[in-house]
């Protein structure tokens, strides 16, 4: 089976390729490496099974040959960060709204028999309910959240109106090895790692007492495979670990000092995916702990030696354009 990943080098996408090359398919790679890199894909890049197509989904006249003989197709190219969308709405919804009616179109005409959408959980907003259902409402609060949310309509109305395999999964707060080590200020992980690695305090906002639903990489690449290998079309899924985790119990695991940011405006208190529909119609359940996942974290704490350290100060001026627009 030939399976194509979108953003296969980065950080979701690579360990999804790994994956998928363990079960023994021939992995294709569309990444325009912007924000992916090909130090993800090293420990398996002589893999005979790996093929690396330096794409952009928005260059549809690019993209299309990419899909010739592919059976499974998984979307996770996209731009992620609350800021930069706010700054620059047309770019975001230029990659995240036109790359995938690209994606879905290059799809259709070459008749692929799945595809698996990563779509994201801030279509929630700040939820009305705690775990938040699939059936909660959609209250984007910022241009990334938006862009996500479109691109996930557009994948469903392609397997409604065009019978096209298609379903999307969306995902909360994923971490693990190869998250994002550069560039715009945003994963709690990739900053607190970097703090810690040199020595300088954690940057939290409020009291710490905000929680999320830290969801481990693998399991996410492991849900993605089953829903490919399901019948399910045309329906979106949530993605998340079946428990929530304090920013002050993260704190606890990695060990070290604080100092306080302010509190964001559109900035959930919680995020806490209801999982009983996946686990319903797929069989899925993430199986890593908090604790093994921070752990394994930890040793690899080395890849955040040269992560940019953030502090209250370049926080203040990284994010400044939230609190203009979302106050």
């Amino acid at each position: 089976m030939i399976s194509l990943v979108t953003g296969g080098a980065g950080f979701i996408g690579s360990h999804l390729c790994e994956a998928l090359l363990k079960a023994g398919h021939t992995v294709r790679v569309v990444d325009n490496l912007s924000t992916g890199r090909m130090e993800n894909l090293q420990d398996f890049i002589d893999n005979k099974n790996l093929e690396v197509h330096k794409v952009d989904i928005c260059d549809a006249k690019a993209l299309s040959p990419c899909f010739e003989n592919v059976d499974w197709v998984f979307h996770l190219a996209g731009l992620a960060d609350i800021v930069p969308s706010i700054e620059e709405p047309v770019y975001y919804f230029n990659v995240n709204v036109q790359g995938t009616l690209n994606v879905l179109e290059s799809s259709r005409k070459h008749n692929i028999k799945r595809l698996v959408y990563a779509a994201s959980s801030s279509c929630y907003g700040i939820p009305d309910v705690y775990p938040t259902p699939e059936t909660s409402a959609i209250q984007p609060q910022y241009p990334y959240a938006l862009t996500k949310y479109l691109g996930e309509e557009l994948v469903l109305h392609w397997a409604n109106t065009y019978k096209l395999p298609a379903m999307s999964l969306r995902l909360f707060n994923i971490y693990g090895p190869r998250s994002r080590t550069s560039g715009a200020y945003g994963a709690v992980f990739g900053v607190f790692l970097a703090q810690k690695i040199n020595g300088q305090p954690f940057t939290v906002v409020g009291d710490g007492t905000q929680s999320r639903d830290f969801t481990y990489v693998t399991d996410v690449a492991d849900a993605f495979i089953t829903a490919a290998k399901s019948n399910l079309v045309g329906d979106a899924l949530n993605i998340g670990s079946g428990e929530h985790q304090s920013i002050n119990r993260l704190l606890e695991l990695l060990g070290g000092e604080r100092t306080p940011l302010p509190k964001r405006p559109g900035e959930p208190m919680i995020t806490f995916a209801d999982t009983a529909k996946i686990e319903e119609k797929l069989g899925w359940k993430a199986k890593v702990s908090f604790e093994d996942g921070v752990g394994e974290m930890l040793k690899r704490i080395d890849a955040w030696k040269n992560a940019p350290v953030w502090n209250q100060d370049t926080i203040a001026e990284a994010t400044s354009a939230w609190f203009k627009y979302l106050s």
